[in-house]
């Protein structure tokens, strides 16, 4: 009996894109999703069926880059939608449940490469839904920061502007805007 060589099998795993509003956590997806692309690689890119923001069939960075997805109401549909994808992608992560963390790992034992990017604190400061288990999970985490819409220093925290309490409030500018954690704090 002997080993497979390991370059044999396919072998995958979790890369998570997180950080605030506004610092470009989408953008980072669509670019790493557009170099699969170019390199060949079959990919599968998802998101919310929820996030209608920009675009209901694409994600949409607020620069306005742009990748076509499929919305997906669960998670759980995903590893059926991806039979054959080389890497999965999903973005705004934090809007799912914690299925995703088991829909991610499942994926890289079939030797999926998963980029999934999303919010990792709420507007109150909390660490948001699954992201901290998937951090936790992933063999690479980037950590993006937005500019302080008050200061100028970098910013980790989504301010809301608006007093409405719900966890999940889509909005872009006119709802949120980031801040350092001083500024967010004041």
């Amino acid at each position: 009996m002997f080993l497979e060589p390991h370059h044999a099998h396919k072998i995958g795993w979790i890369e998570v894109i997180c950080g605030s509003m506004f610092s470009g956590k989408s953008e980072e997806l669509i670019r790493r999703l557009k170099r699969v692309q170019i390199a060949g690689k079959q990919a599968g890119i998802f998101k919310p069926e929820t996030d209608t923001r920009y675009d209901a069939m694409h994600i949409v960075s607020h620069d306005a880059t742009r990748i076509a997805c499929v919305p997906v109401v669960s998670t759980t549909s995903i590893p059926a939608l991806a039979v054959g994808m080389d890497v999965v992608g999903i973005d705004e992560a934090q809007f799912f449940d914690d299925s995703i963390c088991d829909v991610a790992e499942r994926l890289t034992l079939a030797g999926v490469r998963v980029i999934i990017a999303g919010l990792d604190m709420d507007f109150t400061g909390k660490p948001f839904g699954p992201m901290p288990a998937l951090m936790a999970k992933a063999e690479y985490v980037t950590k993006l920061h937005a500019i302080c819409a008050r200061c100028g220093n970098p910013a980790n925290f989504s301010y809301r502007k608006s007093q409405e309490q719900e966890l999940f409030l889509l909005g872009e500018q006119n709802l949120y805007e980031p801040r350092c954690r001083s500024c967010f704090h004041q």
